[in-house]
C-alpha cells in the first residue's frame, strides 16, 4: 500500500512535531517524518515529541527513534507509550565535548556567552549531544571558572615560562586552538630555550603598562622575592581581568599580548574586536621573521605595513 501522507498527524489534523538532535539519525528520519505529514523542530519546543536513540542517555519522556520507523513500516500512527525510553540519568560531558565548548565560545563576549542565542545556535549545529541549556550550564558553572583560576605560584619563572611557550606557539603555528600543554610551561629548560619575549615589561607609554617599572632581560633574574611577587601579582591581575572581561582562557590572552607587542590597551581592543586599535595589522610569524633580517628593503616594507613607530616598538619588545 502507498505510504500514508497523514501518518504523523494527530487526530485533530495537527502535524506531530518531533525534536531530534542533529546527527546521522536525524538525517535518516527527517524524510520519513516529513513524508508522513509531520514536522521537525530546530530546538526542543513545548509539546514536541523528543526523540532519542536506544541506548542513549535520555531525559524523562523521550521516545525511541524506532517509533518513526515502526510507524512507517506498519503505515499507521502507533501509540507513543510503548516506545518511551527509560531515563538513565544525566548525560555526562566528555573531555572532547568540553574542549568543543571552549573552542566555540572563544572570543565571544560575556553578554553573548551568558545569553541564549549563542547556545541555541550551538545546539542546532550539533556541537555536542546536549541541549543548549545543558551546554550553557556546563560552561558557566564548570568550565569558565577554571579559566579564571590564576597560576598557583609566586615564582616569576612560571610566568616567564607561560609567555615563552605562548611565543613558541605564536612563532610556529599561530594556532587559535589554545590546546598547548600549559601544564608543562614551568620547566626551567623550556624557559632557557625560549626566545626573548617574556612576561614583563609590556610598557609602551608612561601610563599604559600593566607591569610598571619592570625590565627583566633574558639573562637577568629578580633581585628580591618581594619585588618579584609584586610583578607576578600585577601580571595575574591583568590576565584575570581580560579573561573575565572577554570570556577567554589564559593562553588566548597571552597570545593577544604577543600579537600586539605587549601594549595593554591594544591587547584589550584586539580581544574585543579581533583588530588593532591603531588600524594596523597584528604581527604574524612571517613579520617577525622578516624583522630579524638584515635587509633594508624588507625593513622598509615592514614600516610601510605597520608604521615606523610600531616597527621600533616591536624591535624593543622582542629584545625585552
Amino acid at each position: 500500500a502507498a505510504r500514508s501522507r497523514s501518518l504523523f498527524l494527530w487526530d485533530d489534523g495537527r502535524p506531530m512535531r518531533f525534536y531530534l538532535r542533529p546527527g546521522l539519525a536525524k538525517l535518516h528520519l527527517a524524510p520519513l517524518v516529513l513524508a508522513g505529514g509531520g514536522k521537525l523542530c530546530r530546538v526542543q519546543e513545548p509539546g514536541a515529541v523528543l526523540l532519542a536513540q536506544p541506548g542513549e542517555v535520555a531525559p524523562d519522556g523521550a521516545v525511541s527513534t524506532e517509533y518513526v520507523t515502526a510507524c512507517v513500516e506498519r503505515n499507521q500512527r502507533l501509540p507513543l507509550e510503548p516506545f518511551l525510553l527509560a531515563p538513565r540519568g544525566r548525560l555526562a560531558f566528555t573531555e572532547a565535548e568540553d574542549a568543543a565548548l571552549l573552542q566555540a565560545v572563544r572570543g565571544q563576549g560575556t553578554v553573548r556567552v551568558s545569553g541564549r542565542a549563542l547556545w541555541i545556535e550551538l545546539e542546532r549545529s550539533g556541537l555536542t549531544r546536549h541541549s543548549w541549556q545543558a551546554m550553557r550550564d556546563r560552561y558557566l558553572r564548570h568550565l569558565r571558572p577554571r579559566l579564571w583560576e590564576p597560576p598557583q605560584t609566586e615564582d616569576p619563572m612560571q610566568i616567564k615560562g607561560l609567555f615563552a611557550a605562548a611565543n613558541r606557539e605564536f612563532e610556529s603555528t599561530e594556532s587559535e586552538s589554545g590546546s598547548s600543554d600549559i601544564a608543562e610551561l614551568s620547566t626551567q629548560d623550556e624557559v632557557e630555550r625560549s626566545p626573548g619575549i617574556i612576561a614583563p615589561d609590556l610598557k609602551t607609554g608612561p601610563e599604559d603598562s600593566a607591569f610598571p617599572d619592570v625590565q627583566l632581560q633574558r639573562q637577568e633574574r629578580p633581585k628580591s622575592t618581594s619585588s618579584s611577587s609584586n610583578v607576578v601579582a600585577q601580571v595575574v591581575k591583568t590576565m584575570e581581568h581580560f579573561m573575565e572581561k572577554f570570556a577567554v582562557d589564559l593562553f588566548t590572552v597571552t597570545q593577544a599580548f604577543l600579537k600586539n607587542s605587549g601594549d595593554v590597551e591594544a591587547t584589550s581592543y584586539f580581544l574585543q574586536t579581533g583588530q588593532r586599535l591603531d588600524g594596523y595589522p597584528v604581527w604574524s610569524k612571517e613579520d617577525d621573521l622578516d624583522l630579524q633580517k638584515d635587509d633594508e628593503h624588507v625593513r622598509n616594507k615592514l614600516m610601510a605595513k605597520f608604521g615606523a613607530e610600531n616597527v621600533a616598538k616591536r624591535i624593543l619588545f622582542r629584545e625585552s
